[in-house]
């Protein structure tokens, strides 16, 4: 028998880590190659990761919530003979590169996309059932010390610097209670946990938790603290998920765009009714050519002709260099609701295709989103997106920037109300877009011209034919 190492291929575009979501083997158990095995979630994508070859499972590296590193191992087998073979191989997204192929399903397949995944346990107190989730804090007046002693989360989430710190120290991290960003434990709360000192960031030291006023605790912190252990009654009335997985990611994705781009809406009203017009005489064309076309190509179309003429939507800001980088290419983000959440596809150089193109392409992405067939690639490098609740539209929204782009459209539901023409109230077909810029990079007076030639293709859509 021979050992060999399975590592975590390369994912995708910029991945270099991976959040273990959940897995699908067990150690000692026989596998067949191509055998779903672990889902690992990035920052683009939950991918199902299958197994690349035949044989025993004899270790598991990282449990779920547990971050890996690319090229980092994550399976060890036992192969049977001519494993020795083998046993040096390199990953099979490796070899592929090598062989200029695709590395398959093994490293690219997306598996379902799910709303319930593994990764956080509920608070439990050593005589009764969950009492809260995994959060910092008490209720009722009690301790920071008392909830630390019927804390437990079989599953918590931290880093690898403070897991090690937590070993180091001899702390058990499933009995440490997190004040972290989403429920992860910091290397504060170990500190705290063993009972020593912890420096804050004025340099003074800070307080054992136990001693830790209620006042003195982050806005977040307190937060909790009203929420962590309610009342028999309300328990019975109340239902806890772990908040982990791509909901997760979603809220940090928005949590970072919210604290970071200083976000202004700019909303507009676009009679669509030349628009509603040459679609109905296109329509027909479209099908004969398999393509679905929808007012969404359309819109894709407009805003890459708006954006040849405003090229500073089309860019971000790199802090570490302090540069505003300017694409000299437009990939778009087409917001996608799934039943885990939102997903963006993107469009790749949306600047090269025809209308039809740019049709086919968001159909295909849409439907690959619902069945949770996306790529890590198709999933990254959009540099503007759309969103549009189609007929939930409403009014109009302040939709939040896709970070680091620097701007987002959003589309809303398209009704007849009156507008006036040549002096005359007639009946048109109307829509708002609402549009939320980072004016950080984008001044009031550019993000509303920008908007307004938007609005003008649309209004007057065989511009798009002449122009786009």
């Amino acid at each position: 028998m021979a050992r060999w190492e399975f590592k975590l291929p390369d994912i995708g575009e910029g991945v270099t880590e991976g959040e273990v979501v959940s897995w699908l083997v067990t150690v000692g158990e026989v596998v067949k190659e191509d055998q779903p095995m672990v889902e690992v979630m990035t920052d683009k994508a939950t991918v199902t990761i299958t197994s690349p070859k035949a044989g025993t499972i004899t270790e598991l590296i990282g449990k779920p919530g547990e971050i890996v590193k690319v090229h980092g191992t994550l399976v060890v087998y036992e192969l049977g003979n001519g494993g020795a073979a083998v046993a040096a191989a390199p990953a099979p997204a490796a070899e592929a590169a090598a062989a200029g192929k695709s590395a398959g399903p093994a490293a690219t397949a997306v598996g379902d996309i799910k709303e319930d995944l593994p990764g956080m346990s509920l608070m439990r107190s050593s005589s009764g059932p969950a009492t809260g989730s995994p959060v910092a804090g008490g209720a009722g007046g009690g301790s920071a010390q008392t909830v630390a002693s019927t804390y437990f989360a079989d599953k918590p989430l931290a880093t690898p610097a403070t897991r090690k710190l937590a070993r180091d120290l001899g702390v058990d991290l499933r009995t440490v209670a997190p004040t972290g960003k989403l429920g992860r434990v910091t290397k504060d709360d170990v500190e705290r946990s063993k009972g020593g000192p912890t420096q804050g960031a004025n340099g003074h030291q800070a307080q054992p938790a136990a001693a830790t006023s209620h006042a003195s605790a982050p806005q977040h912190a307190r937060d909790a603290v009203k929420i962590v252990a309610p009342s028999a009654e309300a328990a019975a009335l109340e239902e806890r998920t772990p908040f982990v997985g791509i909901r997760r990611k979603i809220a940090e994705k928005m949590s970072t765009s919210k604290n970071t781009a200083a976000h202004f809406t700019f909303v507009e009203e676009c009679d669509c009714t030349q628009l509603k017009a040459l679609r109905e005489r296109l329509k027909p064309k479209a099908e004969k050519e398999g393509v679905k076309l929808t007012y969404l190509a359309f819109i894709a179309k407009a805003v890459v002709a708006a954006m040849k003429r405003h090229p500073t939507l089309n860019s971000a800001l790199d802090e570490s260099t302090n540069e505003l980088v300017v694409r000299k290419y437009i990939n778009l983000g087409i917001a996608a609701s799934t039943d885990a959440g939102l997903v963006v596809p993107v469009v790749k150089d949306a600047e090269k295709r025809s209308l039809l193109d740019i049709a086919r392409e968001i159909d295909r992405l849409g439907n690959a989103a619902k069945g949770g067939k996306l790529k890590p690639n198709e999933l990254s490098g959009s540099t503007f997106t759309i969103t549009s609740l189609g007929q939930q539209g409403g009014l109009f929204a302040t939709p939040i920037i896709n970070f680091p782009e620097v701007a987002i459209l959003g589309v809303h539901q398209m009704k007849q109300k009156p507008v006036v023409r040549d002096g005359q109230i007639v009946i048109g077909d109307v829509m708002l877009l609402s549009l939320s810029f980072d004016h950080r990079i984008i001044d009031g007076h550019i993000g509303a011209a920008f908007a307004y030639e938007v609005i003008g293709y649309l209004q007057d859509p065989d511009r798009l034919m002449l122009d786009g």
